[in-house]
C-alpha cells in the first residue's frame, strides 16, 4: 500500500490535513501540523493553488525523507512566476524526488468513475512507480513526461488562453473562430514554453492541448465562464488561476505581449472589458493585414529573382 498525505487547500495555514485510504474516501484527521502528517509517507500531494507552495514545501522539507514523493496538481504561477515545477526544483532539488502531475482531470467526473488522463514527469528515482501505484484503479490514466517545466507552464497558459474561447462563444463567433483559437492557442503556448526552457511539442500532448480543449468546452468550466462574463460586463466576479497567472506575466517575467496576438488580445479583454467585440475585430483586421504583407514581400522576392 502507498501510504500518502494531501495538504489540504482549504486551511493549510492551521494544519488542516486529509487522508485517503485505499478506498480512496477522505477523512479529517483534525488539527494536525503538516509536517508531522507528511512525516514516514511515500507521497505528499499538493492540491493547494501555487502561491503558498514555496512556504509550504520550505516548511514541509525537514520532514521529508528521500523514499517521500512530492506531487503537485497546481496549475499556475507564484507572486515570483515560479510554477510548482520551479518551486520543487528549487527548495528540494535532487533531495527528494518530486513531480508534476497534469491533464484533463475534472474531479466530478472522476467521481462519477469517468475516465481522465494526465501527463506525470518526475525528476528521477521511483517516483513515476509510486505516483502509478497511487491512482491504480481510480480511473486516472497516466502518460509518463520527461518535461516538466514544460508541462507546468502548458497547465498554467492554459487557463489563459481558455478564457478566450469564453469570449468568442458569448460573442456567438461561431465554431469557425474556436478552431482558428484552438490552433493559435497551441501555437503562442509552445512558443512561451520553449522560451521558458520547455520542449516545443510538450503543449500537444495532454497537459496542453488535452486541458485546453476540456476546459475551452466543459459547461462547468471556470474558466471559460470568465470569458462569457467579461463580455458582459460582469467584472467583480472575474478571477481565477488565469487571471493571476496574466497578473503575474505582466509584474516581470520575461515575456513580450506583442509577440503573442492572442495572449495581448486577452489580456486587453481582462484589463479593459469595454467593447471587447471591437477588439476581436480589430485582432482580426491584424491578421488580414500580416497576410497582405506576406504576400506582398512574396511578390517582391519573386520579382527580385526574376530580375537577378
Amino acid at each position: 500500500m502507498v501510504k500518502w498525505v494531501m495538504p489540504c487547500s482549504i486551511s493549510w495555514e492551521t494544519g488542516m490535513i486529509s487522508r485517503y485510504g485505499n478506498a480512496h474516501r477522505a477523512r479529517m484527521v483534525g488539527r494536525w501540523h503538516p509536517e508531522t502528517l507528511a512525516a514516514d509517507r511515500d507521497v505528499v500531494l499538493f492540491c493547494v493553488p501555487t502561491p503558498p507552495h514555496f512556504d509550504l514545501v520550505s516548511r514541509l522539507l525537514p520532514a521529508l525523507s528521500r523514499r517521500t514523493l512530492c506531487l503537485s496538481i497546481a496549475k499556475g504561477l507564484d507572486e515570483h512566476g515560479r510554477t510548482p515545477a520551479d518551486v520543487f526544483s528549487q527548495v528540494l532539488g535532487t533531495k527528494i524526488p518530486h513531480g508534476v502531475l497534469y491533464g484533463p482531470m475534472i474531479a466530478e467526473e472522476i467521481r462519477a468513475g469517468k475516465p481522465a488522463f494526465a501527463q506525470l514527469a518526475v525528476n528521477g528515482g521511483d517516483g513515476m512507480r509510486k505516483a502509478v501505484a497511487l491512482f491504480h484503479g481510480t480511473g486516472l490514466h497516466i502518460e509518463a513526461a520527461s518535461d516538466p517545466m514544460g508541462i507546468a507552464w502548458s497547465a498554467a497558459l492554459k487557463n489563459v488562453y481558455a478564457i478566450l474561447f469564453g469570449v468568442a462563444d458569448e460573442l456567438h463567433l461561431g465554431d469557425n473562430m474556436r478552431g482558428h483559437l484552438a490552433v493559435g492557442a497551441l501555437a503562442e503556448i509552445s512558443a512561451i514554453v520553449t522560451h521558458f526552457g520547455g520542449l516545443a511539442a510538450t503543449p500537444y500532448r495532454l497537459a496542453g492541448l488535452g486541458d485546453l480543449i476540456t476546459t475551452a468546452t466543459s459547461a462547468g468550466s471556470h474558466h471559460h465562464e470568465l470569458g462569457r462574463l467579461l463580455v458582459r460586463g460582469q467584472r467583480d466576479a472575474i478571477h481565477g488561476e488565469g487571471i493571476h497567472t496574466l497578473d503575474i506575466l505582466h509584474q516581470g517575467v520575461a515575456i513580450s505581449f506583442e509577440a503573442y496576438p492572442l495572449l495581448g488580445l486577452i489580456d486587453a479583454c481582462v484589463r479593459d472589458p469595454d467593447n471587447i467585440h471591437t477588439k476581436v475585430q480589430n485582432y482580426l483586421d491584424a491578421l488580414d493585414r500580416l497576410t497582405w504583407a506576406k504576400v506582398d514581400q512574396t511578390g517582391a522576392d519573386a520579382s527580385q529573382n526574376r530580375n537577378g
